[in-house]
């Protein structure tokens, strides 16, 4: 008997969102109700995921570069995140949880850095070949907010140290996003309790 292809589900937001927070025990509720007998969840992030990947991440999260080369070396990790582990984990019948995917490129690059979507989309197919998620959790929060909670953060990478204005565009382009996908898209109201969040996502998990 073939193996059922596997679920593939993504969380995103901005920094100070609070996603991560929210990430292990999302992976326990998926390997405790939803993820069929012989599979198993796969946890992974963007950029990283592969040894190359990580490698990559140092780069984009500390060095300064021209925006274009920003976004190639995002979807050159990506591409090699695809090959050596996404897939290969979905043909398998695994379930992969991933902290960011493309959503998070066209938010950060195209929406804060204002790199062209039309680019980014060229990108986008040529590198996922049709992979897309299953399932994306948005965990939005103000502006504010997400700036209030990165202040109390580790030392912040070039990102988290940007503007409230770019963090602003960022998240109205995962909005955008979100709103030409609906069926795929589940927005969190990451200002609430982590106690409520996660009494919406037991829901997400169910319906999965």
């Amino acid at each position: 008997m073939t193996q059922a292809r596997g679920k593939f589900i993504t969380f995103e937001g901005i920094d100070g969102a609070g996603k991560t927070t929210h990430l292990e025990w999302f992976r326990e509720q998926l390997e405790r109700s939803r993820v069929p007998a012989g599979a198993s969840v796969v946890m992974t992030r963007e950029p990283g995921g592969t040894s190359l990947g990580e490698s990559l991440r140092q780069i984009l999260l500390h060095e300064p570069m021209h925006l274009e080369t920003e976004a190639l070396l995002m979807f050159a990790a990506r591409r090699e995140h695809i090959a050596t582990v996404i897939e290969p984990a979905l043909s398998r019948g695994d379930w992969v949880l991933c902290d960011r995917f493309t959503d998070a490129t066209f938010a950060y690059q195209g929406g804060g850095r204002g790199l062209s979507l039309d680019k980014l989309a060229t990108l986008e197919r040529w590198v996922q070949e049709g992979l897309e998620p299953d399932v994306t959790l948005l965990f939005d929060v103000p502006t504010q907010t997400a700036s209030e909670r990165r202040g109390a953060a580790r030392e912040p990478d070039k990102f988290e140290r940007e503007s409230d204005g770019f963090f602003t565009r960022t998240r109205d382009e995962y909005l955008r996003r979100a709103a030409e996908a609906p069926r795929r898209f589940a927005i969190i109201d990451a200002t609430q309790s982590i106690e409520n969040i996660r009494v919406k996502l037991k829901d997400i998990v169910s319906s999965i």
